[in-house]
């Protein structure tokens, strides 16, 4: 006859099994503290370490109190999507132009350079002359050309900053480039040049840049060689950059801007023969903290990286870095999308917001998001464009379920909950209007990751926790 099992065994194996799959349940889920939607008023900051071969700077939101010259005041959540919809826009715009073959008679090309420059949202502050001057610019991985406003320029040439404009006359490093340079000749390759300019002095005419950007504020002023200094430690010299004498548009107290991207005329580029043409950025979790930019590979060891491989569109397209998505997964669950609907490949946009899906991919994940979340109302889709957003009013906690994106080379990342996934309690992901265009991974999913761009191996990396 079988053995009897006692009541008590039964009470503990049963608890036992309930925890394993509660806990397994868990895993993919994380309870948050409602509070986390809420904006923060002081900063937190974090201390960026001095490696050996790498430059690092502190990195922070440009609404947020951990602006140096202090934060401005921050535009509605509706203002914010409507402008980096604009700029979301632009560069798929751009790249579709840009890789497609054209037929005759079609003309489809982008109208303005550039992106849409009032959407970016991360700053550092950087020196730039001899002494150096602290400058607070826009980081964007979209474009290349820096700038800075420069003195004199009064109310009707520049916006209003928060710092004091940069007077290259008290700088004895600055020099102009002159028109009949080959740095000067190559801005036409890349859409930044503006002609000659002459030198204030009769001597030889100087090279001029102009910049527009999709919501049509302009730039304009000599190209310039300084020193950028990127802490007490760490200074490049004779670095190209824009001394900006005319600038009109929706323009936001910053003080210029810090050209990312991969085409020459871009600070990685410049600065390829000290640091290999590598990057890395950690945009942080709330307003109220700060990340880091760095420049140059870690010396030690990639081993808490994970990685997958970079492209470019084309070779005209060398701003844009490019990564292949494979797949998704809500609370542990991989979504059933065709790895087709990828093809495309999704831009790394440090300016842009909202992550841009592929039509078919973006209907999978909301339908299992809003599942996952099926216990909070559901508010209705709002005009600043996304249809995934809640109400937790009079919920102590909330629990969101884990989104993990898949990339080309089998790389898993998990966004940070709930930074990661959610911004003011809607879903930070959108559909685009097709399946037949690139994506753009916004820095809403970036936040607290290490983004490592390492152009020399040609990859991507990823480096959960780093902020």
């Amino acid at each position: 006859m079988a053995a009897m099992v006692s009541p008590v065994l039964w009470c503990a194996l049963l608890c036992c099994l309930y925890s394993v799959a509660l806990g397994g349940k868990e895993h993919n889920f994380v309870v948050v503290p409602a509070s986390s939607f809420e904006p923060e008023a002081a900063c937190s900051t974090s201390v960026t370490s001095e490696l050996p071969n790498r430059a690092s700077v502190p990195l922070a939101h440009r609404h947020g109190p951990c602006v140096p010259s202090g934060a401005s005041g921050k535009p509605s959540l509706a203002e914010r999507l409507r402008r980096d919809r604009a700029r979301a826009n632009y560069i798929i715009r751009k790249a579709s132009a840009r890789t497609k073959t054209l037929s005759a008679g079609d003309a489809s090309v982008p109208t303005f350079l550039g992106d849409s420059v009032d959407s970016l949202e991360y700053v550092v502050t950087l020196g730039i002359g001899t002494p150096p001057v602290q400058q607070t610019v826009l980081i964007d991985t979209g474009s290349d050309l820096s700038w800075v406003q420069c003195a004199p320029c009064n109310s009707a040439q520049c916006y209003p900053q928060k710092d004091p404009l940069f007077d290259p006359s008290k700088s004895s490093t600055f020099a102009p480039i002159p028109c009949s340079t080959d740095a000067c000749k190559a801005l036409s390759a890349d859409s930044y040049d503006n002609g000659c300019t002459n030198a204030t002095d009769g001597g030889a005419s100087l090279c001029g840049y102009a910049i527009e950007y999709g919501n049509h504020a302009v730039t304009t002023g000599v190209y310039s060689t300084e020193t950028l200094t990127l802490n007490a430690g760490v200074s490049v010299s004779n670095f190209s950059f824009g001394c900006g004498s005319n600038q009109h548009g929706p323009y936001d107290k910053f003080d210029g801007l810090l050209g990312l991207g991969g085409a020459p005329e871009s600070l990685v580029s410049q600065t390829s023969s000290v640091y290999g043409g590598t990057f890395s950025y950690c945009l942080p979790p709330t307003s109220g903290s700060a990340g880091f930019l760095t420049l140059g590979a870690p010396s030690n060891s990639t081993a808490d990286f994970l990685f997958t491989p970079m492209r470019h569109l084309s070779p005209e397209l060398a701003t844009f870095y490019v990564v292949t998505l494979t797949g998704i997964s809500v609370g542990g669950t991989a979504l059933d999308i065709p790895p087709a609907v990828f093809s495309k490949g999704m831009i790394i946009d440090s300016g842009t917001v909202i992550t841009g899906l592929p039509k078919t991919a973006y209907a999978a994940l909301r339908t299992a998001f809003q599942s996952a979340m099926s216990q909070y109302p559901l508010l209705p889709p709002s005009e600043n464009g996304l249809d995934t957003c809640y109400n937790f009013t009079g919920n102590s906690s909330v629990t969101v379920p884990k989104v993990a994106l898949t990339f080309s080379g089998g790389t898993t990342v998990d966004l940070s909950v709930p930074s990661g996934v959610l911004v003011e309690g809607c879903l930070a992901f959108r559909g685009e209007s097709s399946d037949g265009s690139s994506g753009i991974i916004g820095n809403v999913n970036q936040r607290t990751l290490e983004l490592l761009y390492d152009s020399g191996r040609g990859s991507v990396g990823f480096r959960s926790g780093a902020c």
